[in-house]
């Protein structure tokens, strides 16, 4: 599930033995790994080498990374940028040797770049090279609303495709859905973002981990009636500099590679002491030639939009932009749940810790996706039913036209208080209160019994759905989806009293060493904690 860099790279590398269904939601090719500009991190430098890969990526994780994930990330991480060579990736090099980059709190030059369009280089790569897998079909336009559960093992999904909604038996699902940064009203991610695989790997009775850590990047652009479109910090280590409100600098020359959640905060503080809604990012000491050689999308995109990105400097301030935590994963990327497994962002692989180093994320997908080239997958008693079905009935469900309206209204309000409340800056009392909206607003709409109709669907039950009943379903089904992991990130973050990472707490400003451990969610559990490296 899913068509980023992490569900494509699945395909490419599950046993070619099996029958792979590749499930995208949206008709439209749209993904975070697209949007990625700055690149994958691998130490292929002379000067570099994995055992310095792996100390900056534990000191960014700030003791919440699992040794063996980075271990495994730093050791085969250049292996899997051998392979996209072979695959045919266009990486930029310089003379002979692949050009890289320096990214905040990298000791080395190790991220590699197709200019400023790395993601979408390798999206449309992998995309053409699972086209021509005979073992992969792709299946764009369904919409997965829950896992199928046998024995406490997952055995498939349900899906809603076209005019009708049934049931799917699998061997294995892997969850490659992507993030949740659109739970944010400011965040440099597609609205696809929306946690949909937590919230059912959740529903299924999969661990989730460090739902708390998400990181909010810097420097996204902040231009009125324009998306937060993320101007990559490569540009900040190739010399451009943040300025104030009256134009001078934001900060020491070093301050400008700062680990993204100190930078972050620094310019929340400065917004908030000058009462201003944006900073300024200027791109003039980088130079005009290598700004057109190596960020021709950013400076393509600005100028669209009317600005004069090589003579003036840019409105921009922090946003939503990845999440640490996510469904917990082993080495094998298997999950709690036997036959259940997740790649890319929407796992907590433990890699990234309480805060990703910069461009770790699309070498975690590569480096996890080849860890399904084994995968065994779980055998299917007779029992559990079979893919044919004999009847079709119409779905028999209405919806009033004023709860899809307050649906969406309600979407607004939670973007809006998981970002006052849960961005940047977090308070303990104001993260418990703000749960409490979250499920005031959740017994107002009563989803899950206006839902009932589809969600009571059993297996080898086949329905007809109507066009118009799927797109108010879509609607509802969204913001159901959006409380429910709202209110889990919420809680996630009111339970850790203290400060690490992309997680910081007013009312706990310091790391303790006795929360030096990971938060579990699991249904129908409390909260607890895990140590790290068991």
């Amino acid at each position: 599930m899913g068509g980023g860099a992490a569900g494509l790279m699945a395909a490419l590398e599950l046993p070619k033995a099996l029958k792979v269904l590749l499930l995208c939601r949206d008709s439209e090719l749209r993904s975070a790994s697209r949007w990625a500009q700055g690149g994958l991190a691998a130490a292929v430098g002379h000067d570099d080498s994995p055992h310095l890969h792996r100390a900056d990526t534990l000191e960014a994780g700030a003791g919440l990374c699992e040794p063996a994930a980075v271990d495994l990330l730093v050791q085969e991480a250049p292996n899997c940028v051998e392979r996209l060579l072979q695959l045919g990736l266009p990486l930029d090099r310089d003379g002979s040797q692949l050009s890289t980059t320096l990214e905040a709190a990298h000791s080395r030059r190790r991220v590699l770049h197709a200019q400023d369009q790395t993601g979408r280089a390798l999206v449309e790569l992998l995309e053409q090279r699972v086209r021509q897998q005979t073992n992969v079909c792709w299946l764009q336009g369904g919409l997965v609303l829950q896992l199928w559960l046998e024995s406490n093992r997952c055995c498939g999904l349900q899906l809603l495709f076209g005019a009708q909604l049934g049931w799917l038996q699998a061997g294995a699902v892997v969850l490659a859905t992507g993030g949740g940064g659109d739970l944010f009203a400011n965040t440099t991610n597609p609205s696809t973002a929306r946690g949909d695989g937590v919230a059912m790997a959740w529903e299924a009775g999969a661990v989730l981990r460090d739902l708390e850590f998400v990181q909010f990047h810097p420097t996204a652009l902040m231009h009125p009636g324009a998306p937060h479109f993320l101007l990559t910090e490569a540009l900040r280590g190739e010399g451009a500099r943040l300025l104030q409100s009256n134009g001078e600098a934001l900060g020491a020359h070093a301050s400008e590679m700062l680990p993204r959640d100190q930078l972050s905060r620094a310019m929340v503080r400065e917004m908030k002491r000058t009462k201003a809604q944006r900073l300024w990012l200027d791109l003039q000491p980088v130079g005009k030639t290598k700004l057109q050689q190596q960020f021709p999308m950013i400076i393509k995109r600005c100028q669209q939009l009317g600005l004069e990105p090589l003579d003036k400097p840019l409105p921009v301030a922090p946003a939503a932009h990845y999440w640490m935590g996510g469904v917990a994963t082993d080495l094998k990327a298997a999950t709690s749940v036997q036959g259940l497994y997740a790649v890319g962002e929407v796992a907590s692989s433990g890699i990234h810790g309480a805060n990703r180093l910069a461009s770790n994320s699309l070498s975690e997908c590569l480096v996890m996706a080849r860890q399904l080239k084994d995968l065994t997958p779980i055998s299917i008693s007779a029992k559990a039913s079979s893919n044919s079905y004999n009847n079709v009935e119409s779905l028999d469900w209405q919806c009033d036209a004023n709860l899809t309206i307050t649906a969406q209204l309600a979407s607004k309000k939670l973007q809006q208080l998981c970002w006052q409340v849960a961005g940047v800056e977090r308070w303990g009392s104001s993260l418990r209160e703000a749960e409490k909206q979250a499920k005031g607003l959740q017994n107002l709409l009563d989803l899950d019994a206006k839902l009932k109709p589809f969600l009571a669907q059993k297996p080898g039950q086949l329905y007809s759905v109507s066009a118009k009943q799927q797109e108010k379903f879509e609607i509802l089904w969204d913001q159901r989806q959006r409380n429910l992991v709202s209110r889990l990130l919420l809680q996630a973050a009111a339970f850790r009293a203290e400060s690490r990472g992309g997680h910081f707490r007013r009312d706990a400003p310091l790391p303790l060493p006795y929360w030096q451990c990971h938060s579990l969610q699991k249904r129908g559990e409390n909260l607890r904690t895990a140590a790290v490296g068991l």
